[in-house]
């Protein structure tokens, strides 16, 4: 179906009725519209289910490839040694002066990969840190400011942050409402902010990342805290949005004959490309694990999309179609003719989970998306990818998590 779909059932009424089964009650489905809010949120529910945790275990128990070097990759990170000190901030400024969100990112980065650890192997001494991290910050931070990028920082560490949370809930000491509270008080108000007045600019002059992440962070909060009304607002944008997150402007050009799609902004840079499919895979992953497609939403648009992208940063050759958009406050048109080779062929862990997703769990051909993922496995995580925020961009690992 066009929408990514099926005219009658909805995953989410499934899941539903697939997670009380496993907990050994019996149910009758509930079968929703494929458009209604989630009556119950599925936990874990965003970046990894329940099902992609115990297949991590199973498989790096029995000393299986892949998962094992992505589990090795995983232990061999800095970040995910269970001695790292958080080391929280009252203020985060990304932008400006005093930028200190660095600071902010490799703390999340450790609570996520110490999260992973315990959840796959057991050592509560990773649980027990990356707990500590997660009620440091929550104990500390009531502020994300800075210039425009303030709202970078709020869209990319606000749902990285949820992720990290979302694997310690229920764990002894985390105090998930403290940290509901703060998700809700200092990230939320500047992701919907973003999304709602776009800095005061033209609606098309931020690229399509400013949105995606946002709209991850929003996803993202709404799973965590049980919002419908905030994981609807994320799902509505990316279906019918005015700004360049939404699928179809940030997949403005579709080339039907030869499975590809032209990614909004391939003329940019590829290095924001590739951030791009880091970002609108996070939210079409977190939508998954609620019940909703997106990612074959409009005739698997977004496939379409990171098969051109991998097609290109694999020294290939694609089509493009000149785009233009409006600038600044006044909309002044700017024009791009050909696609952009700046940052060709750098390798980034965004690529498993598509892999794993459109051929591993659909059998769907996408060769390039296949050649590229194989380029970089196994995948890392923060740290693994330099020390700049760019390498920060995607929590990562997608060999250990997604492999099937």
């Amino acid at each position: 179906m066009s929408n990514g779909h099926h005219p009658r059932f909805s995953r989410r009424g499934l899941l539903t009725a697939a997670g009380a089964a496993l907990a050994g009650t019996a149910v009758t489905p509930v079968i929703r519209p494929a458009a209604a809010a989630p009556a119950t949120f599925t936990h874990p529910g965003m970046l990894h289910s329940a099902g992609d945790l115990n297949r991590a275990r199973v498989r790096v128990g029995a000393g299986q490839d892949p998962w094992l070097s992505g589990w090795n990759r995983l232990i061999a990170n800095a970040h995910a040694r269970p001695t790292w000190v958080a080391n929280p901030q009252a203020t985060i400024i990304r932008g400006g002066t005093g930028q200190n969100y660095g600071i902010l990112y490799n703390d999340i980065h450790a609570a996520y990969q110490n999260a992973l650890r315990w959840r796959i192997s057991g050592d509560t001494a990773a649980a027990d840190c990356a707990r500590d991290i997660l009620n440091a910050w929550s104990a500390t931070l009531t502020t994300v400011t800075g210039n425009a990028d303030r709202f970078l920082a709020a869209g990319i560490y606000g749902w990285q942050f949820a992720n990290a949370a979302e694997l310690m809930r229920g764990y002894s000491g985390f105090d998930l409402a403290r940290f509901q509270r703060m998700m809700l008080g200092v990230f939320y108000p500047v992701n919907n902010d973003f999304l709602t007045n776009h800095n005061d600019a033209c609606i098309s002059n931020y690229w399509a990342n400013w949105d995606l992440c946002t709209m991850a962070s929003i996803m993202a909060i709404g799973i965590l805290c049980d919002d419908t009304a905030k994981y609807d607002q994320a799902v509505n944008y990316f279906k019918n949005g005015p700004g360049n997150g939404s699928i179809s402007r940030a997949v403005p050009f579709v080339y039907a004959s030869q499975g590809l799609a032209q990614w909004q902004e391939s003329g940019r840079d590829q290095g924001h490309s590739l951030m791009g499919m880091g970002q609108m895979g996070a939210i079409c992953e977190m939508a998954w694990n609620q019940g909703d497609d997106l990612y074959s939403y409009d005739n698997t648009r977004f496939m379409r999309a990171a098969e051109y992208v991998a097609r290109y940063n694999l020294g290939n050759e694609v089509p493009f179609t000149t785009y233009t958009w409006g600038t600044g406050q006044n909309c002044a048109t700017a024009t791009q003719t050909v696609i952009s080779a700046a940052g060709r062929g750098q390798i980034r862990p965004v690529w498993d989970q598509l892999y794993y997703h459109y051929y591993g769990r659909l059998r769907r051909s996408v060769p390039n998306i296949a050649a590229i993922a194989g380029l970089g496995r196994p995948e890392g995580g923060g740290g693994d990818y330099g020390s700049n925020s760019g390498g920060f961009d995607q929590l990562g690992f997608g060999t250990l998590m997604y492999a099937k």
